[in-house]
């Protein structure tokens, strides 16, 4: 499980989570939904120990993300995603995805190599392994970043707006991905403006205003009359989202 407790960070006077509470248990997936800088990739970044807690605490099945000595521990059970992809381009996809496995889990080298084949295979791009990533499209570099994520087998998959630099095209080829690995059970952590594609594949859908959590819903719960969108923030934010 991750257990976000009374989480508050500020960069500065400005504070850009104010006393979150969360927890995400094993087979669930979430969306967490809200506008620009409501704090939602920062929540990610403070899961994953880029960000440090100005307050409060965050844990990853029992492994304090604040203790240096149980960061380690608890970034092995959860896999990052981002917007920007962060593959190395001087190596190739199959060396992407390779790395940390052999480096970290020291895996040996032939069986990370097979395992990854089976990753690329699985997101389409099996005759891609030895590609560099500038000979790659947007959402082809995506996919491997999500194949290097899922290379360290994480009990969590930590996605911060893994489409919003791609177009429709490209985005449509990543949610594809991302919605089978919802399929077959995979624990998400979804930052996202895909309002229907959160809609589809959540389980609950967490919506943050300024720092705050201002509501963690059932996914139809969420979108009802009578639940989320009786809250004007969101209904403003989702009628916003739907016009553009």
């Amino acid at each position: 499980m991750i257990l976000i407790e009374g989480a508050v960070k500020r960069f500065g006077a400005n504070t850009v989570l104010d006393g979150v509470d969360l927890r995400i248990a094993p087979g669930e997936v979430v969306s967490i939904l809200g506008a620009s800088g409501s704090g939602k990739s920062t929540l990610i970044r403070c899961i994953n120990g880029l960000e440090k807690l100005d307050a409060g605490t965050i844990s990853v099945d029992g492994h304090r993300v604040d203790d240096p000595k149980q960061l380690q521990l608890a970034r092995r059970c959860s896999g990052t995603v981002f917007q920007l992809f962060n593959l190395y381009p001087h190596m190739t996809a199959l060396q992407n995805i390779t790395l940390a496995p052999v480096e970290v889990l020291k895996v040996p080298r032939r069986q990370a190599e097979e395992e990854a084949h089976a990753l690329l295979a699985s997101v389409g791009l099996a005759a891609r392994a030895d590609a560099y990533p500038a000979q790659l499209s947007g959402g082809q570099r995506q996919r491997v970043g999500i194949c290097r994520a899922l290379a360290m087998k994480p009990r969590y998959l930590l996605l911060d707006e893994v489409t919003s630099a791609l177009d429709p095209e490209m985005t449509a080829e990543v949610l594809a991905i991302l919605a089978k690995l919802a399929a077959e059970g995979t624990t998400m952590l979804f930052v996202t403006h895909e309002i229907e594609f959160a809609r589809q594949i959540s389980n609950r859908v967490v919506f943050l205003d300024q720092g705050r959590l201002l509501a963690d819903l059932p996914t139809a719960r969420f979108f009802a009359a009578d639940g989320g969108l009786a809250q004007p923030r969101i209904a403003q934010f989702l009628t916003k989202i739907s016009k553009s």
